[in-house]
């Protein structure tokens, strides 16, 4: 009863389902599904669930999560689609269940914190590198696939487009942790190992989105580091961000026919061809497509369920020459958001994932602020929403960021009003 009374058995939960939810995000669908369980348990086993549930109420982060949901179930008022829509009110109980874990469940430590992460970036970096091991052992294949704009399939079959995210986010996260002179020397090597892999791998691999998010990072840390006045690395950086695109090219195969193959696909798009064999020609006609869609229904758009048909109802009208299998959803959330919502539900997902940036204490969390602003290149070109795996990333990485973020600043700043120490079930919080 003690395990329970200290806090210690609901703490452990939390820090399981947060590992869970690494390794699902990798290689298991069934436990990225088990890992909100697992925090909602640990938040019913909180021993004081009473006193703790209230800060999930005060919690804006997670209260603007919630009102994902509160969204589509107003859009039940108008959808059409209501198979979807009770499938989509399905999955959407994660936006209530994570950050309900990380508001009202006992807090992990900063130790446990850092254990997640580390293990987050060692693993991702193991089966990316594993991945290249199978590039390499067959590159005839590899390199037939992105010439016709396929990819590399993870060895853990994870899609790629997420894959190349989870990527980018351990270069960057493995570098900031590495950093750290508090760690042991023995760490901030494997930390550093991992994060230079992570990068290499996502070169060799040649995935496109990951990529583009990876230098979209390069460019806002160098901003970042110039704006403090930090001209060594930051200039570091900006060659970098010149120098790594160009040796890439001239480097690797993988990616001169990934460069080719995107140029002679933009090609095909803007010279009205046979776009049947082109994704990145697709993409741009269903941007295209759902801008008609989009202006009629600007205010609340069609309904967050009802997208899919009413891309269907579009390619019906013009087909833009498109076999069925070929006629795209828009991928960008951001179109996604605005076509399934409106004004109305673009506003409110800017505010979840902006939001945060917007707070003194989120911006000086370099990890929180990597997280969002490379989600948000992500978006940019991927309707991340949409799969479940994009689903769970965005949501597992805002509760445990951004979620628990805002609680420990909460009760820090009690704890500063009332000249008592911050509240912990750790002896290392």
């Amino acid at each position: 009863m003690e395990y329970y009374y200290s806090g210690r058995l609901s703490q452990h939960l939390l820090w399981l389902a947060s590992l869970a939810g690494v390794v699902g995000l990798l290689a298991s669908r069934a436990l990225v599904a088990l890992s909100p369980v697992a925090g909602v348990l640990a938040v019913l086993l909180n021993p004081h669930l009473r006193r703790d549930v209230q800060l999930y109420f005060r919690n804006g982060a997670a209260l603007r999560a919630a009102a994902m949901v509160g969204f589509l179930l107003l859009s039940g008022l108008y959808t059409s689609e209501w198979a979807v829509w009770r499938h989509e009110l399905f999955r959407s109980l994660t936006w209530l269940g994570v950050p309900l874990a990380f508001a009202a469940g006992v807090p992990l430590s900063g130790r446990q914190r850092w254990v997640v992460g580390t293990f987050y970036v060692l693993s991702t970096a193991a089966v990316g590198l594993a991945t290249v091991v199978k590039y390499w052992l067959d590159p005839a294949s590899g390199n037939a696939a992105i010439h016709i704009g396929q990819n590399v399939q993870a060895v853990t079959g994870v899609f790629h487009i997420f894959f190349g995210v989870l990527l980018a986010l351990a270069a960057f996260w493995g570098a900031a942790m590495a950093s750290r002179p508090r760690e042991g020397l023995g760490w901030r090597l494997a930390l550093g190992a991992a994060a230079a892999v992570a990068a290499a791998a996502l070169h060799v691999l040649a995935y496109r989105t990951g990529l583009l998010v990876f230098y979209v990072g390069l460019l806002v840390c160098a901003g970042g580091l110039l704006l403090r006045r930090n001209l060594g690395l930051g200039l570091g950086l900006l060659l970098l961000l010149g120098l790594g695109p160009w040796l890439a090219y001239t480097q690797l195969e993988s990616v001169q026919l990934r460069v080719n193959a995107t140029l002679y696909d933009a090609e095909q798009f803007e010279k009205g061809r046979d776009l049947n064999n082109f994704s990145l020609s697709q993409r741009l006609t269903a941007m295209q497509a759902a801008l008609p869609v989009i202006r009629q229904h600007w205010l609340l758009g069609v309904g967050p369920a009802d997208t899919h048909a009413a891309m269907r109802d579009q390619y019906d009208w013009r087909s833009y020459g498109l076999k069925r299998a070929n006629q795209a959803d828009v991928h960008s959330q951001y179109l996604e958001t605005l076509l399934g919502g409106g004004v109305v539900g673009l506003a409110l997902w800017l505010a979840v994932v902006f939001w945060p940036l917007t707070q003194a204490w989120a911006r000086r969390d370099a990890y929180l602020c990597l997280f969002i602003l490379l989600q948000a290149a992500t978006m940019l070109v991927t309707d991340v929403l949409s799969l479940q795996i994009g689903l769970n990333l965005f949501v597992f990485g805002y509760g445990f960021l951004v979620v628990a973020g805002e609680r420990r600043q909460q009760e820090a700043a009690t704890s500063a009003s009332s000249g008592t120490a911050p509240l912990s079930f750790s002896r290392r919080a």
